[in-house]
């Protein structure tokens, strides 16, 4: 099942790094989706105080965010975690956000993942996210879960 998170606000980078580790401390989460326009590349002349395109840390992993986080998309399997979560989003978010149930993050290989891995197995984490003209490294960063 999958779950839409949808700010009434796109997100700066402190509030989706706050967000993202909240959402990613969650047991049931299996994977995580921000979506929104994207960063453009540093410029040493803009001032730091307006900059969103830095590195955040997730999970204890430190990452580059690319975009305003507009959308996120959580992949989970009980329902009751939508609870949990909109808990979170209530502490993060208080101008306000709706959640929406559906099908967002795909689970079978797309003609585009075939295009670019062909019928080499790839993992499930990475069904679905392939772009054929760009690095994965460029639009993907994989946060592994510690499994006691």
């Amino acid at each position: 099942m999958d779950i839409e998170v949808f700010p009434h606000r796109v997100l700066g980078a402190d509030t989706t790094e706050k967000l993202l580790n909240g959402i990613e401390s969650l047991d049931d989460v299996k994977r995580t989706v921000i979506q929104g326009p994207r960063l453009p590349p540093e410029d040493p002349n803009e001032d730091p105080r307006y900059v969103d395109r830095r590195k955040i840390t997730v999970n204890g992993k430190e990452l580059e965010l690319k975009v305003k986080t507009g959308r996120i998309f959580v992949e989970i399997s009980n329902e009751s975690t939508i609870d949990d979560i909109r808990e979170i989003c209530n502490e993060y978010l208080p101008f306000g956000f709706d959640i929406n149930i559906g099908k967002y993050i795909r689970t079978q290989k797309t003609v585009s993942d075939n295009i670019k891995y062909g019928d080499a197995d790839i993992p499930e984490e990475l069904i679905g996210m392939t772009d054929q003209s760009a690095k994965l490294a460029d639009r993907v960063t994989i946060i592994k879960k510690d499994k006691d």
